[in-house]
């Protein structure tokens, strides 16, 4: 299979270095093709921008998704977006890791996204409809592929649990596995979280590894995470609202999970 890791740290020698570098040897040794997408290493332009299409007019209005979607259309992107989009394309599974710094993904790994997920390439495909409102939210141009997410964070696991003062890991996770993930059709699977990243000895980072590695290993057999598909009868269109007969009781993040 094919692997993709985007990878965001700035700081090779780090714990999210050495854990990058096993999962990249783990992957191999089980005979997989990985890329690395080292956003740092490369210098990655983080803002979404007018330059980013080729064709762009000195002195005109820039809309960043019309402007996006006609360099994607005509094959006017820059090429760092295009390069990205075809490891996208390529990709069977997609490896997102990075430190949670502020309650999401580092700037450089957010520019990614919003750069490399072009209109007519992650977003805006697809009819819309009195039936159906686009392809999205378990269809779209990644159907088909895994994606996972490898989060370091300096707090405590029960920081993050349910009633932990940071809030739930899954629910501070949610903007990123089902937005940034599952919009545009990946099957996301359970994070891999490690806490407290400062009390990491040779000790623990030996058991991490092993959990990291079993994770890798059953890449393409955990089960993903439920997320409501928005087309299959559970969404009323276009309002995209839950159905009033689906978990009536229940409201949040939780209740897009079946």
């Amino acid at each position: 299979m094919n692997v993709l890791l985007v990878y965001a740290h700035p700081e090779p020698r780090s714990l999210n270095g050495s854990l990058k570098d096993f999962s990249v040897r783990r992957l191999e040794d089980a005979g997989h093709v990985v890329q690395v997408s080292d956003l740092y290493a490369m210098n990655w332009k983080v803002s979404l921008d007018a330059n980013d299409n080729l064709d762009r007019q000195p002195g005109a209005r820039f809309d960043p998704s019309l402007d996006s979607k006609r360099a994607f259309k005509d094959g006017r992107q820059s090429q760092d977006i295009a390069l990205e989009q075809e490891k996208l394309k390529w990709a069977d599974a997609v490896i997102l890791q990075f430190p949670l710094w502020w309650f999401s993904m580092p700037a450089i790994l957010k520019g990614w996204v919003e750069r490399v997920y072009a209109y007519g390439f992650a977003y805006g495909v697809g009819e819309h409809s009195d039936a159906r409102w686009g392809d999205r939210y378990g269809e779209g141009t990644m159907a088909g592929k895994r994606a996972m997410l490898i989060v370091t964070t300096g707090g405590w696991e029960s920081h993050y649990s349910p009633r932990g003062i940071n809030g739930p890991i899954d629910d501070v996770l949610f903007p990123i596995q089902h937005g940034v993930l599952y919009y545009p059709g990946f099957d996301v699977l359970p994070p891999f979280v490690i806490h407290r990243t400062s009390r990491v000895d040779e000790a623990r980072f030996s058991k991490v590894c092993d959990a990291l590695g079993q994770r890798l290993d059953e890449l393409w057999t955990t089960a993903p995470i439920p997320f409501r598909p928005q087309n299959a009868g559970a969404y009323d269109i276009p309002e995209l609202t839950l159905r009033q007969d689906v978990v009536p009781d229940q409201v949040g993040f939780s209740a897009h999970i079946e």
